[in-house]
């Protein structure tokens, strides 16, 4: 199997929007992320966008909106809702990443471009990638002190920002109508390995058979065992394909793509008390969920919890683990349409997971994700549309 071309973190997610003073808001007022700096004048001109970079700990994220047409933010909404339309990694050596992607394959947006400043040099190059029309770039920064160039830095922060404890981001989960050429891609392209997979129904397959609906879904992990990122990666699983929320996510979304980013916090339940006096939305989670959790504390071999139940149930907070004492904690945020009361904002949105000694990716919590994510749509008017056949 090809070895891995030298990731060594995720260092950024770019988000296309139509309203950057409206995600600023979210990522500023809300999320309490701090502004690092804004596109430039010739920046603006030559890119046909207006952009901002926000950032809390490690975790970077980079808006654009179209300034006219033509750009790149442009052409991704002219054909989807918001979304992540690129994903850049840092990587040890730039020139041996593009040698490797280009032995295997790799297909190239650009070469190789290289920057100076005052510190030091930039060298980055984009490939194309299965995950609809987001695009992968991979960056070697050698003492090159601004975010990217054009970027004008902001001023100096009054406060701190980061009250919530944001660290980095933990993992990508994007959704594909069928995914195995993605995972071919990623392991035969990228080097990555399978981390982890599952496959669920929400309805017994037997007795599935016997109604009118059901959904469910395959779900592979693939990462890069030297640097620890992790992709997840969902497609529907039969029967009622058209249900499937995966299949509403592509729908939605108008293609394949990134379907939410994961951020690590060292604390979730004083982050999630925060973001809920902010007025942060997340998705519900019935107290059924909390009723059984004793019990599955017990089968699953977790064992007792540092926090109390109760406070979990409160706050919506999910558990899952299969070791003594060793667990995470998650929670999932409504995607961008649902926060924003508007379907151009798309169905991305954010989870934030704490890690207690589990590595995984809550395979007991599968389902209530999924489920959580139907009594959306449901509450919407989107469910139940994609069982129409579309032409």
């Amino acid at each position: 199997m090809p070895n891995g071309i030298g990731i060594l973190r995720v260092e950024a997610l770019h988000y296309y929007v139509h309203d950057l003073d409206r995600t600023r808001r979210f990522f500023v007022d809300q999320l309490d992320f701090v502004e690092m700096g804004s596109s430039g004048p010739q920046l603006e001109r030559e890119g046909r966008q207006r952009s901002a970079a926000f950032r809390a700990g490690d975790a970077l994220f980079v808006i654009h909106q179209p300034v006219g047409e033509g750009g790149r933010a442009w052409r991704y909404l002219r054909k989807h809702p918001e979304g992540v339309g690129t994903v850049v990694f840092d990587v040890e050596d730039v020139t041996r990443a593009f040698a490797l992607l280009d032995e295997r394959g790799g297909t190239f947006i650009t070469d190789i471009q290289r920057f100076t400043d005052d510190g030091g040099t930039l060298a980055m190059f984009s490939i194309t990638t299965p995950f609809g029309d987001t695009t992968f770039r991979f960056v070697e920064r050698r003492g090159f002190q601004n975010l990217f160039p054009g970027f004008v830095p902001a001023p100096a922060p009054t406060r701190p920002g980061n009250r919530f404890g944001f660290e980095r981001i933990d993992h990508l989960t994007s959704n594909f109508q069928t995914m195995k050429p993605a995972l071919l891609w990623m392991e035969h392209v990228l080097g990555l390995e399978t981390f982890w997979q599952i496959a669920f129904h929400t309805n017994d397959v037997a007795a599935a058979q016997q109604r009118a609906h059901g959904s469910g879904l395959k779900s592979v992990v693939m990462w890069d065992p030297k640097s620890g990122v992790k992709f997840a990666n969902n497609e529907p699983f039969r029967p009622f394909f058209k249900e499937s929320q995966i299949n509403i996510f592509a729908e939605d979304n108008r293609g394949d793509g990134v379907q939410h980013s994961a951020l690590s916090v060292k604390d979730i339940v004083g982050a999630v008390r925060g973001l809920r006096e902010r007025g942060v939305a997340f998705m519900t989670t019935p107290g059924t969920y909390y009723d059984a959790l004793p019990e599955r504390l017990q089968t699953s071999g977790i064992g007792a919890l540092d926090e109390s139940i109760d406070v979990l149930r409160d706050l919506g907070i999910l558990v899952d683990g299969s070791k003594r004492g060793e667990y995470l904690l998650q929670i999932f945020l409504k995607e961008a349409a649902g926060l924003y009361h508007d379907p151009e904002a798309g169905p991305f949105f954010f989870e934030i997971i704490q890690r207690k000694g589990d590595q995984g990716f809550g395979a007991g919590n599968f389902r209530a994700l999924f489920e959580a994510i139907e009594r959306e749509q449901a509450a919407q008017g989107t469910s139940g549309r994609a069982a129409v056949p579309r032409m």
